[in-house]
């Protein structure tokens, strides 16, 4: 649900767009606003797992994002369904890493972590690439608030099974305390026992690390819109470099620091975000320039732009199911050479769009989603590796926000090269070279990390 958010909106803006006057400016903030919260808040809310509990964290973001749909659903002011929006977001920011740290925490490292991993990102890619389907449905056949409404009962039912199929709550607090906790018997030490935690949350951190995430996904979102040598986008990249450079000093007195630097010094930490990050750019620019070159260029319908995309989500279904055997034969860290290289040779294929009428060139989308799904699992998987059980939450966060923050610039920057270049099929050509360069890149990390370290750690 909150993966498929991402894609389903962008049908409904046009009906947005014409049923609440709204600008043509004014209706990218439904995305964007989303998108910033999202982003600005996912470090936070990971580590706000590890501390106060990934269930009851879990549970939280349903209902806040639940509750923001509906609010959005039911918007008939711009500015409210924007602000829902941004609410949606922050819901989002608190229920995904809290989610991987639930599976990452709940099976042992090795194989069956690694299946886990591969069911939830095959799930992801269905919902990535399902919105674009299901959006187009919708709004065909009833309307834009149908795209927000349809997750308020799922967001609930969600909320209302989640203690009974997640089992108790688990925070890096109870495991470092647990002498502590059994001693809060009172309600006066239970209230104690909650202030030490929200105490352990490095709230200054907090701030620091969401305004520099923010403000990054600001800068790069609002670039195109805007111009790159805006002075609104260029303050907001030094506020954020100022924010970054504080709280990496900050970091280093705090006695227990939101994100401990030391963690990246893990070379499967660095590898994993670094690999996410491209895989979002190539992603999340790939989706929107397709998207466009579909409607805009072969004048195609939007379900119909949706169904072209479907097979990227059913492989990458199939992928996340099977990638975990594959992985078990010839190691993640090859593994991830591989797919890294086959959306590489996709999106090389894809340089040779048509320039009328559908193709079957397009179906090499089948071979993107492999690799894209592939590289999701691996890249997840490389992170985790060897990460405390009270780091996960936090681990999630960051895995989570480097994709982020990738898929801002891939948004931005895939569709800034198609119009640099022509505004046509040339251009669409151009961005998808762009995103074989980033998929390039990812399969340069993963061969450099497939070669430098022991074939026994390879696995």
């Amino acid at each position: 649900m909150v993966v498929l958010d991402f894609s389903i909106v962008n049908v409904a803006l046009p009906s947005i767009e014409r049923e609440l006057h709204m600008a043509a400016g004014a209706v990218q903030w439904v995305v964007t606003g989303y998108a910033i919260s999202f982003g600005g808040l996912l470090i936070l809310g990971g580590r706000a797992a590890d501390l106060l509990g990934r269930r009851r964290m879990f549970v939280a973001g349903l209902i806040a994002f639940s509750l923001a749909s509906l609010a959005g659903g039911l918007a008939r002011d711009p500015m409210l369904l924007i602000a829902a929006r941004v609410a949606q977001g922050a819901g989002a920011a608190i229920v995904a890493p809290a989610a991987l740290s639930l599976i990452t925490t709940g099976f042992p490292e090795g194989p069956e972590r690694t299946r886990a991993i591969g069911l939830y990102g095959s799930v992801a890619s269905v919902g990535f690439v399902s919105g674009q389907v299901l959006g187009g449905v919708l709004v065909q056949f009833t309307s834009w608030r149908a795209v927000f409404l349809v997750n308020v009962p799922v967001g609930l039912i969600a909320a209302a099974l989640s203690p009974s199929i997640l089992g108790p709550v688990k925070t890096a607090a109870k495991t470092g305390a647990k002498a502590g906790a059994k001693a809060a018997t009172t309600a006066a030490a239970k209230v104690a026992v909650a202030r030490t935690r929200l105490r352990r949350l490095d709230l200054r951190g907090a701030l620091l690390i969401t305004v520099a995430v923010t403000l990054v996904v600001f800068a790069v979102s609002q670039g195109v819109v805007l111009g790159w040598t805006s002075p609104l986008v260029i303050g907001a990249a030094v506020i954020a470099i100022v924010a970054a450079a504080v709280f990496a000093k900050a970091e280093t007195r705090h006695p227990d620091p939101l994100i401990r630097l030391s963690l990246l010094h893990r070379k499967g930490l660095r590898e994993g975000t670094t690999l996410t990050f491209l895989l979002g750019l190539w992603n999340g620019g790939e989706m929107l320039v397709l998207s466009l070159y579909l409607q805009q260029v072969l004048h195609e319908s939007p379900l119909f732009t949706g169904l072209v995309i479907a097979p990227q989500g059913v492989v990458g279904f199939m992928m996340g199911m099977l990638g975990p055997r594959l992985a078990g034969r010839i190691g993640i860290r090859r593994l991830l050479v591989v797919t890294a290289a086959a959306s590489a040779i996709g999106f090389g294929v894809l340089t040779h769009l048509p320039a009328t009428g559908y193709s079957p060139i397009l179906f090499v989308v089948t071979l993107i989603g492999f690799g894209t799904a592939g590289t999701a699992m691996g890249s997840t998987v490389l992170a985790s590796r060897g990460m405390a059980d009270a780091d996960q939450g936090l681990v999630g966060g960051m895995i989570n926000t480097s994709r982020q923050i990738g898929a801002a610039v891939g948004a931005a920057l895939l569709p800034a090269v198609a119009q640099g270049v022509s505004g046509g099929v040339a251009g669409d050509r151009a961005a998808m070279l762009t995103a074989a360069v980033a998929a390039l890149a990812a399969t340069a990390v993963a061969w450099r990390a497939a070669h430098l370290v022991p074939a026994r750690a390879a696995s």
